[in-house]
């Protein structure tokens, strides 16, 4: 039986920072891509901040580095302000905790670490990660092209060979397809282009949050 996304949350344990994170219940992962948003970056993050999310992935990768630690900053102050969590994407936590490594990466000592997988090899080489990211899932309008796209029944077979929660991305707008995640397996969903292209981040997030809870 492919196990439930609240079967594996509970699997990581109510002291690790997987948990720490993202509480008790299914999670949302909100990733930052500035050339998406509708309004600059730090005021997105605030209102999906506003409408619940807890956690954000600073991507921006091309940025100059001073840059991009300064943005870091801002936001994690804004997340600090509710007890959540910035993660920064790469190697490099920009004087946090946490860090989104891509596949190839190798492994990080951060104090939370995801990692982005796609393929069932991606799994294989898990270490220490506390979450994964795997994708896509649905057809994704910011990275269009990108695939094949793994469906739900592909992110069921994906979540049932990892112990890992995993965090399903690509594609989800809605909060059926939320949904339709976690009774894949998954233990949350991570979400770019639906926060970032909103014109209400906060309700965006909410509506997500609110299906998420129920399950």
């Amino acid at each position: 039986m492919t196990p439930t996304g609240r079967t594996l949350r509970e699997s990581a344990g109510v002291g690790d920072p997987f948990t720490r994170t993202f509480g008790e219940r299914a999670g949302l992962l909100v990733l930052t891509d500035r050339r998406q948003a509708r309004r600059s970056l730090v005021e997105v993050v605030a209102a999906a901040v506003e409408g619940g999310a807890r956690a954000v992935v600073l991507r921006e990768k091309d940025l100059p580095c001073r840059e991009r630690a300064a943005l870091a900053d801002h936001l994690r102050a804004i997340l600090a302000r509710v007890g959540g969590r910035l993660i920064v994407a790469g190697p490099d936590p920009l004087g946090g905790d946490a860090v989104h490594l891509a596949a190839s990466d190798p492994a990080s000592t951060a104090g939370l670490v995801g990692r982005s997988c796609h393929r069932p090899e991606d799994l294989a080489r898990l270490s220490n990660e506390h979450y994964v990211t795997l994708s896509p899932v649905f057809s994704s309008p910011s990275k269009p092209g990108y695939g094949p796209a793994l469906g739900t029944a592909g992110l069921a077979r994906m979540c049932a060979r990892t112990a890992t929660p995993v965090f399903a991305l690509g594609g989800v707008t809605s909060p059926d397809q939320a949904a339709a995640c976690l009774a894949a397996g998954a233990a949350g969903v991570a979400v770019m282009g639906a926060v970032m292209r909103a014109a209400d981040p906060a309700a965006t997030v909410a509506s997500l949050l609110e299906r998420l809870v129920a399950g």
